[in-house]
């Protein structure tokens, strides 16, 4: 028999055996989906509770109305023998002794190829009107668990194309990043410019809690950019349900750590982890916790970890995720606000947006002194290092003594530093300021960091 027959004949095989294996899988899949039902015993306008049947925390569920309605939710919790179950669509029609049914299944989400350039919603539905998608592989909902050992290193750039950013807070390809700000100082343009000029096989953006306008328009602003063919939007919007607003976080980081496991470096974005701890916390409360630091439950502080945990570099270093929250501070409170300490703490750097650069006309508004990468003494080399703890060093006694200039009351010769930093202001704002359709490479941007002291 000829070789390339014989090869034919192999290949031919092997999709023969994939698709007894995904048959098989389907019915294995549509065995265990076992239902059991119930009936609604009260509902306060949020959460149900229902009479008691089988079912696991995150098992889904149907509603069937006296009238024929359907609505879903989902299981969050038992108490009292009654399963209390939290609806992913608002101001549906509960009547007592509604049938409640659950649906015993794999908890896994559906990925693939066919994802990206598209927008899906937190069940996965999709939004842009494309139509259906096609449905490849699945994936757990929560993750696989990985030994950190068992992890490659963090040894190469992440470059995000952006001057401030490459240059004080440089990215290592699978570090974990934050990006703290109040409202209205520019993280949704700042995640845009990363979004299109950082270097990614896959950019999977989540957009939980946002405004219904902004996540429409953020939305056709990355799908219509170069990086369309390459790029998944997990949205839901700030009306959603807040079982939906967590789900759809989780489902974002799901689709992140399937493309990781394909062997491709991939970018999460999350916006905003404040938002799904908002969502965590509305959850808790309904199910009895108590409200600990700033009414949030014990429950959001452990969810935070689990999600962050999930990204960075694979097993063995076979692909990566790199992953950048927006954590946003109320009342500009970048400090002890509990969100922003507890991620703080478990992210591998953060990135401060200042709302009195703003105020400044400086876009991206990166405060330079309370930003910090934790890895970027190992990423980078030494000259880099050298000018970039220059910069920050001036940046710093600038604004310290900003007041003393605005009045006149300085007097050059008194303060080396100082004396530099006023020199070298004008070249120090160039070198932050960045237009929103501007691409600095890493190699750029050291060069540009070099000249500002030249």
């Amino acid at each position: 028999m000829p070789a390339n027959k014989e090869n034919n004949q192999v290949s031919g095989g092997q999709s023969l055996l994939e698709k007894v294996f995904r048959s098989v899988e389907k019915r294995v899949f549509e065995v265990e989906r076992v239902e059991y039902s119930g009936t609604v015993t009260s509902f306060d306008g949020q959460v149900i509770e229902s009479s008691h049947f089988p079912a696991s925390i995150g098992s889904e569920c149907v509603i069937k109305s006296k009238f024929g309605s359907l609505s879903k939710g989902a299981v969050i919790g038992f108490r009292d023998n009654k399963n209390i179950i939290f609806q992913y669509e608002k101001g549906s029609e509960i009547f007592s002794g509604d049938s409640v049914t659950a649906t015993e299944g794999l908890k896994k989400i559906d990925v693939g190829s066919k994802l990206l350039g598209r927008v899906i919603d937190g069940l996965g539905d999709p939004l842009d009107g494309q139509g259906p998608i096609e449905v490849v592989e699945r994936y757990p909902m929560a993750g696989k668990t990985v030994n950190p050992f068992d992890r490659g290193g963090i040894t190469e750039i992440f470059d995000v194309g952006i001057k401030s950013i490459n240059a004080i807070t440089s990215i290592g390809r699978g570090q974990r990043m934050g990006i703290v700000a109040g409202s209205g100082v520019g993280k949704s343009v700042l995640l845009s410019m990363i979004t299109r000029s950082a270097e990614a096989d896959v950019i999977v953006v989540g957009l939980i809690g946002e405004r219904g306008r902004e996540l429409a328009s953020f939305s056709k602003e990355i799908t219509s950019s170069h990086s369309k063919h390459k790029v998944v939007i997990v949205a839901v919007p700030a009306d959603r349900s807040a079982l939906l607003r967590i789900q759809g976080a989780k489902r974002a980081t799901s689709i992140a750590e399937y493309f990781r496991d394909q062997g491709k470096n991939v970018l999460l974005i999350l916006d905003s982890l404040t938002r799904v701890a908002h969502a965590q916390r509305e959850i808790g409360l309904s199910l009895g916790e108590q409200p600990t630091a700033r009414g949030y439950p014990p429950s959001v502080i452990s969810l935070i970890p689990e999600l962050i945990e999930r990204t960075g570099v694979g097993v063995n270093g076979v692909g990566s995720i790199t992953s950048i929250y927006t954590i946003l501070a109320d009342g500009d409170d970048t400090v002890s606000d509990p969100i922003v300490d507890n991620a703080r703490a478990i992210l591998d750097g953060h990135i401060v947006l200042s709302r009195k650069l703003a105020q400044q006309g400086i876009y991206p508004a990166i405060d330079v002194s309370n930003s910090v990468s934790r890895l970027m003494d190992e990423l980078c080399g030494e000259k880099h290092l050298q000018d970039a703890r220059k910069l920050r060093k001036l940046v710093s006694v600038y604004q310290e003594n900003q007041d003393l200039l605005l009045m006149g009351g300085y007097v050059q010769g008194q303060d080396a530093d100082l004396d530099l930093a006023v020199q070298v202001w004008p070249k120090i704002v160039g070198f932050l300021h960045q237009d929103q359709a501007e691409n600095f490479s890493f190699v750029q941007t050291e060069r540009l960091l070099s000249n500002v002291f030249g």
